[in-house]
């Protein structure tokens, strides 16, 4: 049984060792096959490399070549892209010969619009080869683009008259032609491909400088100064009045329909050049379109200026008429476009300054003409520079808005000296709220009034004075003065005006009153008695009825002569009084104001006189001439 066992190990360690020789025998393999594998990957990766130093340079020449090839294929295709304007200029130039009308304008545009492109992409491949072609399609362009221009320039001429009649507009309250619509969008397609090729060469800083625009202006000029040109003539023809001594009279002048017109016709161009142009462009073709009527206008306006400096007295309200007219027409034309304000106020500018010297230089003229008088009427009747500085200030009511507001400019009082009515204004057109005629205006311009009417009395009270010397002619002619001023006032605008300010005239009216009763003093004298009764105290009047006789006989014969000679004198006096006074050339008013300042202070004194003395020559009228009765008749016949 031991040997049994012993032989049993003995087997399996040989196995075991049969095993281990096996896997001896296959690691020995699995090295060898390894070494194999290693001396393979060598070679491999030689090999490799070897391939790589000859395939690296292959690969980039190929793609060099790739590159080549893609730039040859471009160049082939550009050349073909090239080649088609050329083989298509033929086609095109027909077009362009053709011309707008023929050709038909989309089609015409269309053509040169291909053109112009095909022209840029030329320039740009810069290849000699190219170079006829692009001096031909030059040539075509140029010569589409002088067919364009010359299409807009028949095209507008034959929609524009040489000019119409505007007072068939003005006087039916119609708007002022404007172009067709068909026309319109023809004209606006060929400015619109003009002008971009315009801005393109490098025109964008001069819009009005674009051949089209300049085409425009220059057409459309002719019509607005060839419709406008009568009124402007017709403005200074009104000017000159038949009557050169007549106050001018608001509206008589042909300005204000001259400045109708103008509004009219540029407001219709306006809109034509909104329909045409650009937005850019509207306010430079505008400006250069009115331009030539512009300049027609300043012309007129400095003629008109010139005709109201020469007669300042009768044409003052002329340049206020024209400040106001111009004034609105520039307000309106920039609230509807924007445009023409400065070009206006440069128009207007002579006619203002002239508008605001002429209230320090009317006053100055007030004076300079009266204290230049040389005679004056010896009746004191009234002169005619009164009258005439009234109907100036009458004719100025009318004109308050543009007056207003220069005065509201100068200053209250501004007016006074020449120097301040030559700085104090802007040269600006006034806006709208300037020509507020609220309260300041009106009150200002009252200010100047009466002191117009100050400056005239004061001149006429010195010349008087200086000329006539008496005092009761001074008082008639400054009564006179007076109450037709007055009269002037009550009658016309200027009454609202004034009514608060006429204590001027009532201090001048009492010093005429004093000047002229001075007559009645000196009667007066003759009216007062100094007697003494040789019984007892002498009646006074007052206590009762007076008895004429007791007192006569109470005087001595000396008091008695002495009461004959007053009333002989008193007589005298009151006789040339009255004679003077029927003789003196008198208002109405005046004559009753005065009558009644005479009695008032002679009668009173006559009939207490009479009353105590009449008795002197018992009734025979010798002494006295008259009763109390007799002399209120006389004062009836003095009113």
């Amino acid at each position: 049984m031991a040997v049994g066992l012993a032989n049993s190990r003995h087997a399996a360690d040989e196995e075991a060792r049969a095993e281990v020789d096996v896997l001896n025998s296959r690691l020995e393999k699995t090295t060898q096959l390894t070494k194999k594998i290693q001396a393979s990957l060598g070679r491999l990766d030689a090999t490799g490399k070897a391939v790589r130093d000859v395939a690296g340079p292959l690969n980039g020449e190929t793609k060099k070549l790739q590159i080549l090839g893609n730039n040859i294929d471009a160049v082939i295709t550009a050349i073909e892209r090239l080649r088609q304007p050329a083989d298509s200029k033929n086609d095109e130039e027909q077009i362009i010969r053709m011309g707008p009308d023929k050709a038909g304008l989309a089609n015409y545009l269309a053509s040169i619009k291909r053109l112009n492109k095909a022209l840029n992409d030329m320039k740009a491949s810069n290849l000699r080869s190219t170079q006829q072609t692009v001096a031909e399609l030059q040539r075509l362009v140029k010569s589409g683009n002088t067919q364009l221009e010359n299409s807009f320039d028949k095209v507008l001429r034959s929609e524009t008259p040489r000019a119409i009649e505007p007072l068939h507009y003005i006087t039916k309250d119609k708007q002022f032609p404007t172009l067709s619509q068909d026309k319109i969008t023809r004209l606006g397609l060929m400015n619109s491909y003009v002008s971009g090729v315009y801005r393109q060469s490098g025109g964008a800083g001069a819009p009005q400088e674009s051949p089209v625009a300049k085409i425009y202006a220059e057409i459309r000029s002719q019509y607005l100064a060839a419709t406008l040109g009568n009124l402007a003539a017709a403005s200074c023809n009104t000017a000159k009045k038949k009557n050169p001594e007549a106050i001018y009279r608001a509206g008589t002048n042909g300005i204000a329909t001259y400045a109708r017109a103008m509004e009219g016709l540029f407001l219709s161009e306006y809109e034509n050049i909104c329909n045409i142009f650009m937005r850019d462009d509207w306010g430079p073709v505008f400006q250069a379109t009115c331009q030539p009527s512009l300049v027609e206008l300043g012309r007129t306006l400095r003629e008109l200026n010139n005709h109201i400096k020469a007669h300042m007295n009768t044409d003052c309200c002329l340049a206020y008429e024209i400040v106001e007219i111009v004034s609105s027409l520039s307000n309106n034309l920039e609230s509807r476009t924007g445009e023409l304000k400065s070009s206006l106020a440069a128009s207007l500018k002579p006619v203002r300054e002239t508008a605001k010297q002429s209230l320090a230089e009317l006053l100055e003229d007030t004076k300079r003409r009266v204290n230049g008088l040389q005679t004056l009427p010896a009746d004191g009747a009234p002169i005619p520079i009164i009258s005439e500085t009234m109907q100036r200030l009458q004719s100025m009511v009318d004109f308050l808005r543009p007056i207003s507001s220069i005065m509201v400019s100068l200053g209250d009082g501004g007016w006074k000296s020449a120097a301040a009515s030559r700085g104090g204004v802007a040269d600006a057109i006034p806006s709208l709220s300037s020509f507020d005629i609220g309260a300041d205006g009106k009150e200002i311009f009252a200010h100047y009034c009466t002191d117009t009417i100050e400056a005239l009395m004061v001149s006429l009270d010195g010349r008087a004075r200086a000329l006539l010397q008496k005092k009761p002619v001074i008082g008639v002619f400054l009564a006179n003065s007076v109450t037709i001023i007055e009269r002037m006032i009550q009658a016309s605008e200027l009454a609202p005006l004034l009514e608060s300010r006429l204590q001027v005239l009532d201090q001048w009216r009492k010093k005429a009153g004093i000047l002229y009763t001075e007559t009645c003093k000196d009667i007066s004298v003759h009216l007062f008695d100094v007697i003494h009764t040789s019984r007892g105290q002498r009646p006074t009047s007052g206590q009762g009825a007076v008895d004429s006789v007791s007192i006569m006989k109470g005087l001595g014969s000396k008091d008695k002569e002495n009461i004959k000679a007053k009333f002989q004198a008193f007589n005298v006096s009151f006789d040339e009084m009255v004679l003077r006074h029927k003789q003196y050339s008198m208002e109405r008013e005046v004559r009753q104001a005065f009558a009644k300042d005479m009695q008032y202070m002679i009668e009173p004194l006559y009939n207490r006189f009479w009353d105590r003395y009449h008795e002197i020559d018992k009734g025979k009228g010798k002494y006295v001439k008259y009763d109390k009765s007799a002399i209120a008749a006389v004062f009836l016949t003095l009113y």
